[in-house]
């Protein structure tokens, strides 16, 4: 499946009501899930991944999973997370990584902030729109 194609699926899904979808084509196979919540996931993926306004908990912002993949906090299993709770980061710096079709894409802090709260757990399917970090700009 190309790219392109994968992100076609991903958007139609987020679009629908569905919370599972598994896709077959011979060896390729996608699993699409999603918990649903008080705030459903966005229909398209934002050019930002935070999503203040309806994502607001406590103090600060959230930034949520620009796509459906895993989560990992690390680089790799045995080096240190990107960011924990009380990191301050700039605007761009690496947050976390979200592997999708065997592609590693980090997800960048939208601002200057620091990171209040990690929201996901590392290894863990996400959700597009998914809650990753709570953050609070600097």
């Amino acid at each position: 499946m190309e790219l392109q194609e994968l992100y076609g699926l991903m958007d139609r899904f987020a679009a629908s009501g569905l919370t599972a979808l598994e896709w077959k084509r011979g060896e390729e196979k996608i699993s699409l899930r999603r918990e649903m919540t008080a705030a459903p996931a966005m229909a398209a993926p934002a050019p930002a991944p935070a999503s203040p306004a309806p994502a607001e908990r406590e103090e600060g912002e959230v930034v949520s999973a620009p796509l459906v993949g895993v989560f990992y906090a690390a680089p790799a299993p045995e080096e240190s997370p990107y960011a924990v709770p009380g990191t301050r980061v700039k605007k761009g710096d690496t947050l976390c990584l979200i592997e999708a079709m065997k592609m590693m894409s980090e997800v960048p802090a939208p601002a200057d902030c620091v990171v209040e709260e990690v929201l996901a757990k590392d290894g863990e399917a996400v959700g597009m729109g998914a809650p990753l970090f709570r953050v609070r700009r600097v």
